[in-house]
């Protein structure tokens, strides 16, 4: 049974419920799932009482990590850069090298930098040495034009609205979803 960590920042709430959803879909596929947040930074306190915090120590115990963040300014959020800026240890020994990663964002706008996010997560990603897992395809309500509706074959997204005022539509949360299978059915297969 693949061992999988949904990492996630949330400022709104839309990514917790999108981590939700991601988790979910693993659970779905078999996995073992942990959803943990990341630590506030200094001046940004959002953390609800109920999250779940990681530590970087503990990545490398797991096949697979999805992070997900709200975008800001078109790359991920400072908390969760600054968190995987604290991993460099685990670069420096190849701790997560060969395993499985994926991203999922939530922007104000349809074009507010979704995929620029994702790809400034997948980078922190690749450069771990992970293996990405995207939102492919056979997700087929991403393709949709008839609603708003967020996901990009780099991962699963949301758009929240400027205040944040609007939730993960049913298809962003079966995006996620959908994601969260598909990572760990290949995580399964790799460590399974």
């Amino acid at each position: 049974m693949a061992k999988v960590l949904v990492l996630y920042y949330s400022t709104y709430g839309h990514i917790a419920q999108m981590a939700d959803a991601i988790a979910e879909g693993a659970r779905g596929a078999g996995a073992s799932v942990d959803v943990k947040r990341v630590p506030d930074i200094e001046g940004v306190q959002v953390a609800r009482p109920d999250d779940v915090q990681a530590t970087v120590a503990e990545l490398a115990g797991y096949d697979a990590i999805v992070v997900g963040t709200g975008t800001r300014f078109g790359r991920m959020s400072g908390p969760m850069a600054s968190f995987l800026d604290q991993a460099g240890g685990l670069w420096a020994t190849g701790a997560l090298n060969g395993k499985v990663g994926g991203a999922f964002t939530s922007t104000a706008t349809q074009h507010g930098g979704q995929e620029t996010t994702l790809f400034s997560i997948i980078t922190n990603l690749l450069h771990f040495g992970l293996t990405i897992v995207g939102l492919d395809y056979g997700h087929q309500a991403q393709m949709g034009h008839d609603e708003v509706v967020g996901g990009a074959p780099y991962g699963a997204t949301t758009i929240a609205g400027g205040r944040g005022e609007r939730q993960p539509s049913e298809a962003d949360l079966a995006g996620a979803r959908y994601q969260g299978r598909r990572v760990a059915e290949v995580a399964g297969k790799l460590f399974g």
